[in-house]
């Protein structure tokens, strides 16, 4: 996987850059997300550097995508241990980005995002099930960078790029609609649509 340089920390001595939550906001524009091509296939949400990568199916039924959600970031978090993870809050004008004040960072064809290190935990209770969106962050990263959750704006589906070890653990997890998916073919769930 690609390296890439760690966020810039004198962003988070104090003042504007302490949110609601008394976290310090750092945020960057993550190199390699905003330049991923539009279209059908994973890398449209994805960049092209892990080893393997799977689409999860976000339920529409009220109260089983907060289940499904826990159980998704569960595993992320096992796999990342203690280390920080990025949390993406897609701007849609009408969804919870958590801290309403913090810098847009532009990413995929230019959607604004508040992009903020915190972890698990916050990835998990910032935005609940009560926000269209529904729980959990649009785009999740660890600071070592080895797997990318992304969900775009209209789709129903999560993406996601990691090892091997990580899909084929997701594609073990029963309560998931988790299905392998190639870098050339279409990623998008059977029985869905994408605008």
């Amino acid at each position: 996987m690609r390296q890439h340089s760690e966020p810039d920390r004198s962003q988070c001595d104090a003042g504007p850059n302490r949110g609601r939550h008394n976290l310090c906001i750092r945020y960057r524009q993550p190199a390699g997300v905003h330049s991923t091509p539009t279209g059908l296939e994973i890398t449209s949400a994805i960049p092209p550097v892990f080893e393997d990568y799977a689409t999860i199916v976000v339920p529409d039924r009220h109260g089983r995508e907060s289940a499904l959600t826990l159980a998704l970031l569960s595993i992320l978090a096992e796999i990342s241990a203690s280390q920080p993870w990025w949390l993406g809050y897609l701007d849609t004008g009408i969804s919870d980005v958590i801290f309403p004040d913090a810098p847009r960072v532009r990413m995929y064809a230019g959607w604004p995002y508040v992009l903020v290190q915190a972890g698990p935990t916050q990835a998990e209770h910032w935005r609940t099930s009560g926000d269209y969106r529904g729980p959990g962050a649009d785009l999740i990263f660890p600071r070592d960078r080895q797997w990318l959750l992304s969900w775009l704006w209209d789709d129903d589906w999560r993406c996601l790029g990691g090892s091997v070890s990580l899909v084929e653990r997701l594609l073990r997890e029963s309560r998931l609609e988790a299905r392998r998916v190639g870098l050339t073919e279409d990623a998008t769930p059977p029985g869905h649509t994408a605008y």
